[in-house]
């Protein structure tokens, strides 16, 4: 089994950044395909980035997001990072990091694995 646990979020001002961190527990970590989503109230849950496991490193970003937002994992620390940069108001959601084991090239589809959420809050 897999466990994910995110941190790192809280309240920044429009025009802020934060980043989030998921920590990844389990034997399977090093195949782990990870992402990161989101989802604000009365939304549906929306897929933001991924990332493919070690040696693998190819990311995927929405279109929303691509440009502000950087996924990037620390295999030693078993750690994939969200850098959010330039924030607006309309990113406040809670944002959950997501792991399936395999190679994908894109990050759309199912994940296995989901973290608790962690709020972001942007004041404008």
């Amino acid at each position: 089994q897999v466990q994910l646990v995110e941190s790192g979020g809280g309240l920044v001002q429009a025009g802020g950044s934060l980043r989030l961190s998921c920590t990844a527990s389990g034997r399977t970590y090093g195949q782990l395909f990870m992402g990161w989503f989101r989802q604000a109230p009365g939304k549906e849950r929306e897929f933001l980035a991924s990332i493919n496991w070690r040696g693998l490193n190819t990311a995927d970003y929405a279109d929303a997001v691509k440009g502000r937002f950087t996924i990037s994992r620390d295999d030693t620390k078993n750690m994939v990072y969200l850098q959010m940069n330039s924030l607006k108001s309309e990113d406040t959601a809670v944002y959950y990091c997501a792991g399936r084991i395999g190679y994908y090239t894109n990050g759309g589809g199912t994940y296995a694995f989901w973290g608790q959420g962690t709020q972001v809050t942007v004041s404008s």
